[in-house]
């Protein structure tokens, strides 16, 4: 399989309504593995939201004592993780402001 295809049951979502409920949900997720709670919520937010919903969970998350600085198992924050993604620009600034 191609991996730049996606499957059937991964179709991309473009017009999902992000409202303040469904993005102070992500502030609940529990880790994934064994990466440490604080960056998996970041880390989950990254990978599942569009930049201007990022940068209203990043403000939530900042606001409810989160730490954008969090470290993966590894010690690397989201920023040092995302600076090597291509189009993760407008994310890079959200976390570093």
């Amino acid at each position: 399989m191609n991996p730049k295809t996606m499957r059937v049951d991964k179709a991309k979502i473009v017009d999902e309504v992000w409202d303040e409920a469904k993005i102070a949900s992500f502030l609940d997720k529990g880790p994934m593995g064994k990466t440490p709670q604080a960056h998996s919520k970041l880390l989950y937010a990254y990978r599942s939201m569009r930049v201007d919903d990022f940068g209203r969970f990043v403000t939530l998350y900042k606001q409810k004592g989160g730490d954008v600085n969090a470290r993966d198992a590894s010690g690397r924050t989201l920023l040092d993780i995302v600076s090597h993604h291509k189009k993760s620009a407008p994310f890079q600034e959200i976390l570093r402001n």
